[in-house]
């Protein structure tokens, strides 16, 4: 089997609960798992579905993430009825909350969830280009 990088993009999500409470934390493990689905998002969502409600809607609760979400994880918002959604840098290759695409607007779904992006967008795309520069060789991640 083919291995990547083995270092995973430095992304970490908390979802936070209708009162504010943290339900779940993660981090992309996409690399560490093998797992393409192994998004930050899709972490933190499966482990707080798993502490709140009725086992998969998270309603009231806030996701916030260090990147705009892509469409896989903006999807997965949508469906597990995310109110809020807060992240950090925009994401113009593969952001599906705006950049490129808009998945979570999208007025044809059944849900919408509220969205604040550029959120402390310089430190998070400082934390993302100091990885990169690192993974290019031109700096230490």
């Amino acid at each position: 089997m083919a291995r990547g990088s083995g270092a995973d993009v430095p992304i970490g999500a908390v979802v936070f609960g209708p009162d504010g409470s943290v339900l779940a934390t993660a981090r992309n493990a996409r690399e560490e798992l093998e797992d393409p689905t192994a998004h930050a998002e899709i972490l933190a969502i499966r482990a707080a579905a798993r502490r709140h409600g009725d086992g998969w809607r998270l309603e009231g609760c806030t996701l916030a993430v260090t990147v705009e979400p892509c469409t896989m994880c903006a999807g997965a918002l949508v469906l597990s009825r995310v109110a809020r959604l807060v992240f950090g840098a925009w994401e113009p290759k593969t952001g599906a909350v705006g950049s490129l695409w808009d998945v979570v607007r999208d007025r044809r779904l059944n849900h919408r969830p509220e969205v604040f992006g550029g959120v402390l967008e310089s430190e998070c795309a400082a934390l993302l280009g100091q990885f990169f520069a690192g993974q290019r060789g031109g700096g230490h991640a």
